[in-house]
C-alpha cells in the first residue's frame, strides 16, 4: 500500500512539474511582454547556492536564451565565428552550428555580433546576427536555410551592427530593417516578413521617415500587438513608432514627436523597444526624454496630436535601454542607472522612482509569480515584489557581466552572462 501511495505521489509530482513548465520561445517570452506564468521560482541564490548548473560559453553575447521543452538555444561568438548552440536542460551541450563569421565588438563592453536573440517553435530555431545573416535550423541541429539580409534587402547603415531581434508569429518572421543607406524619405528603410520554414520573402515594405540621423544608432526591435479587437506589428525607430498590417505590411498608424523637430537631437537613438499588451502600448524614447502609453485598440492614421489615442504621456525619464513591462495595471520602467519607476497604466500616475542596483542596466525586466527580475551589468540581479511601493526581496550576485534579458522555463531562471549560461533553481 505504501509503495502504491508513493507511486501515486510521484505521478502527481510529475504532472505538477509538467503543468508549471512553460516554454520561453523568444526574447520576451510567450507573448513578447516579458511575462511568465510559472510559479515557485527562486528569489534568492548565490554563485553556489540554488544553482542547478552553470555552463561556460565559447564567447560573449547579449542574446537571451530561448527554451522549448528540454532544449535551450543561445547564440554566441567564438573568436570570429558566430554560432548557435543547443543545450539540454541538464546543462550539457547537444550541438553547435557555425552560421556566420566576422564578429564586431561594440565600445569594448557594450555588445558584439551575437546580440539579437534567437527564437523557436519547438520544430525549428532561427538565429540572427548583427552582420545580417539569418539562419533556420531544425531543433536537432540541421541547417534548413541561411540568408544574408543585407544582400536581399540592401546594405545596413548603422553604427554598431543591427541588433534588432526578429519576431516569430504563426510560422512567420517579422523584422524591422530601418537602417538602409540613403535618405529615409526614399524608403530605403524596410519592414519585412519572411516564411519561417522556407526563408522566402512574403512581403517587404518601405518605412518612410523625415528623421535625419537616428536610424544609424537605433537598436530597438519590432514587437507584436494582439487583442480581441486588433493585431499589428509595431516598428520603433528613426523618430517614429509605426503600426503595420501583419498580412501586407501596410502602415496603419504612426506616432511622431518622439524626436521633436523644434529641439531635434541628431544622435538620439531608440534602443528600448515598446511593450504591448491588450489595450496598452508603452513607447519609450531615449536619453531621458518622453515615454508614451497608447490605447492599442484605438489607433488609426497619424496619432501624434490625437489626445484620445493616449492613456498618458510623460515628458521625461524614459528607460534608455531596458524595455518596459506591464502587469496588473502597472507599468514598470527600468532606467539605465538602475532606478525603477512604477506608473499607473491608465493615468500615468507615478507611484515610485527609486534606485535598485546602482549600475548600468541593459537587460529588459521579466515578471513571474509576483516578482520582477532586473539585471545590472555588474552581475547583480534584483528580485522586486510587484506593487505600488518598492520592495526589494533580494539582490543576488552572479559575479559576471550581464546584458542579456533572463528567460524563465521549467521552474528555472536562465541567465546568460558574458561568460556562462546559468540555470537558477532546483537541480
Amino acid at each position: 500500500m505504501n509503495r502504491a501511495l508513493t507511486l501515486v505521489a510521484l505521478v502527481i509530482l510529475c504532472f505538477a512539474s509538467l503543468a508549471r513548465a512553460e516554454n520561453w520561445p523568444q526574447w520576451r517570452g510567450v507573448k513578447g511582454d516579458g511575462i511568465s506564468s510559472e510559479k515557485g521560482l527562486p528569489i534568492q541564490w548565490t554563485r553556489t547556492e540554488n544553482i542547478a548548473w552553470k555552463l561556460d560559453l565559447p564567447g560573449r553575447g547579449g542574446a537571451t536564451p530561448v527554451v522549448w521543452g528540454e532544449r535551450i538555444f543561445v547564440t554566441s561568438v567564438d573568436e570570429e565565428d558566430l554560432v548557435l548552440l543547443c543545450i539540454n536542460t541538464d546543462g550539457k551541450q547537444k550541438w553547435r552550428q557555425v552560421l556566420a563569421s566576422g564578429n564586431r565588438v561594440v565600445r569594448g563592453d557594450e555588445g558584439d555580433s551575437a546580440s539579437p536573440s534567437p527564437c523557436t517553435d519547438g520544430k525549428h530555431v532561427w538565429a540572427f546576427f548583427t552582420t545580417g545573416v539569418l539562419a533556420c535550423c531544425t531543433v536537432e541541429g540541421d541547417l534548413v536555410w541561411k540568408a544574408d539580409l543585407q544582400q536581399r534587402f540592401g546594405k545596413f547603415s548603422i553604427q554598431f551592427g543591427l541588433t534588432s531581434t526578429p519576431v516569430l508569429d504563426k510560422g512567420r518572421l517579422y523584422l524591422q530593417l530601418i537602417h538602409g543607406e540613403g535618405n529615409p524619405k526614399t524608403q530605403e528603410a524596410k519592414v519585412v516578413c519572411l516564411d519561417g520554414v522556407s526563408g522566402e520573402t512574403i512581403w517587404a515594405v518601405g518605412r518612410a521617415s523625415d528623421g535625419r540621423d537616428e536610424n544609424e544608432h537605433s537598436y530597438a526591435s519590432a514587437v507584436l500587438y494582439r487583442s480581441d479587437k486588433a493585431e499589428f506589428l509595431i516598428t520603433h525607430g528613426n523618430d517614429y513608432a509605426i503600426g503595420h498590417s501583419l498580412e501586407t505590411g501596410e502602415e496603419l498608424w504612426r506616432l511622431g514627436g518622439l524626436n521633436p523637430k523644434g529641439s531635434y537631437e541628431p544622435t538620439l537613438r531608440f534602443v528600448a523597444s515598446p511593450v504591448a499588451v491588450p489595450g496598452y502600448i508603452v513607447v519609450p524614447t531615449a536619453k531621458g526624454r518622453g515615454v508614451y502609453c497608447l490605447k492599442g485598440d484605438e489607433l488609426k492614421g497619424d496619432v501624434t496630436n490625437n489626445e484620445s489615442a493616449f492613456w498618458w504621456k510623460r515628458e521625461s525619464e524614459t528607460p534608455d535601454v531596458p524595455s518596459p513591462l506591464i502587469h496588473d495595471g502597472l507599468v514598470y520602467l527600468v532606467r539605465e542607472n538602475g532606478n525603477l519607476m512604477c506608473v499607473d497604466a491608465n493615468t500615468g500616475k507615478l507611484y515610485f522612482n527609486e534606485r535598485t542596483t546602482p549600475d548600468r542596466h541593459r537587460a529588459s525586466p521579466v515578471y513571474a509569480d509576483g516578482h520582477l527580475y532586473t539585471c545590472a551589468r555588474n552581475g547583480k540581479i534584483s528580485v522586486i515584489e510587484t506593487g505600488k511601493e518598492l520592495t526589494i526581496e533580494s539582490v543576488n550576485d552572479l559575479g559576471e557581466e550581464i546584458s542579456a534579458s533572463p528567460a524563465i522555463s521549467n521552474g528555472r531562471i536562465y541567465v546568460r552572462t558574458f561568460k556562462s549560461l546559468w540555470a537558477i533553481g532546483d537541480k
